[in-house]
């Protein structure tokens, strides 16, 4: 049924593409696999991931019998990505790179690339799926909950994901690692990838450091009293815990995040989970609708970072890019930055940046 369509399968060396690429194969498609090459650079060890990577994308290709490309995009990817990274945490704030690798990446010159060596479709191994619902196609949660990735991709457009087949959207991860082994896939005992997109795992304050200078500051309570001392507020995120670096004392609660004063280079804590941890609210701006609005005042489902159960809320529109969120119970350390991606019945609608 599908043998005379060609699908394009992004293939990153890991075992959800593999295993994308051997089901889309099956279902008759004429599958390529295709490796991007986005970040250059060897991690602490001195090796470059993005080569061992390359080969298992090999290893997995040449089993399955299908042709394999490689493609630079590691231009794109410091220009479109890395440097917005970099900026939002010299203003304090804690980006996520990966909705945005995949806004500007994996479905912007990839996708391009994909259809110049002939794709009728693009594929991922992404947990997530599409309906088309009176013409207009809609991002759709995963069978898998918690592996569900709609998050990640809450600042795509409709046209990006018209022509994308998302084969793991209705298998769990158990049944994608069986599948692996069955198949003998080099891939099928490799561990999901925790680090940044294409960058990744490192320690990540050393990593940082190499582009944001450590600037040695003071660490305070909000009643203005220094209890230690930091090596850059960028390093820290609201609600953190560990690695303060700060004693017992006080009443002897852990110690959270709770303020970052960058212009004057002070982290404020507070022990214990005190008010100043929890919003009722949050303004999320840049507010990206990936197929349709919703109503003003309706009710929603809001996630404020990956695998954080739905919370329910309410949305008001203050302008055509910024969204006032009000949630039914209060949200622990809402970090600006990150986004907050709004969910009705089974469809991400979209998402938007957390003022």
């Amino acid at each position: 049924m599908n043998k005379n369509k060609t699908v394009v399968v992004g293939m990153s060396g890991g075992v959800d593409s593999s295993v994308a690429a051997y089901l889309l194969k099956e279902q008759g498609y004429n599958v390529i696999g295709l490796f991007m090459h986005n970040w250059k650079e060897k991690d602490e060890q001195g090796v470059c991931t993005s080569e061992t990577d390359y080969k298992d994308v090999r290893d997995v290709a040449n089993k399955l019998n299908i042709p394999y490309y490689t493609i630079d995009l590691s231009k794109q990817y410091w220009d479109r990505v890395f440097n917005h990274f970099l900026d939002e945490y010299k203003k304090g704030r804690t980006p996520n790179p990966d909705v945005l690798c995949n806004r500007e990446i994996k479905f912007g010159p990839f996708q391009d690339f994909a259809k110049q060596i002939g794709a009728d479709y693009i594929a991922t191994g992404h947990y997530c799926g599409t309906t088309v619902i009176n013409g207009r196609t809609y991002l759709t949660k995963a069978k898998d909950k918690n592996k569900d990735q709609t998050y990640f991709l809450n600042q795509v457009s409709e046209k990006q994901i018209e022509n994308v087949i998302f084969p793991l959207a209705s298998i769990d991860k158990n049944e994608v690692r069986q599948i692996a082994h069955e198949q003998g896939f080099i891939t099928a005992n490799k561990k999901d990838s925790t680090g940044i997109c294409f960058i990744g795992e490192r320690h990540f304050r050393k990593f940082l450091s190499t582009y944001i200078p450590m600037q040695e500051g003071l660490i305070k309570t909000l009643d203005g009293e220094t209890v230690g001392k930091h090596n850059g507020v960028f390093y820290y995120t609201i609600g953190q815990r560990k690695g303060l670096g700060i004693g017992g004392g006080g009443n002897g609660n852990p110690w959270f995040v709770v303020k970052k004063d960058v212009e004057n280079n002070i982290l404020y804590v507070s022990q214990g989970e005190n008010s100043e941890l929890f919003s009722k609210s949050l303004i999320a701006d840049e507010f990206n609708f990936i197929t349709t609005h919703l109503d003003e005042g309706e009710k929603v489902e809001v996630r404020i970072r990956h695998r954080q159960p739905l919370q329910t809320a309410s949305i008001h529109y203050l302008t055509k890019d910024s969204i006032e969120i009000t949630f039914d119970n209060l949200q622990r350390a809402v970090a600006s930055g990150q986004y907050a991606v709004i969910y009705k019945d089974n469809i991400c609608y979209g998402g938007g940046v957390i003022r």
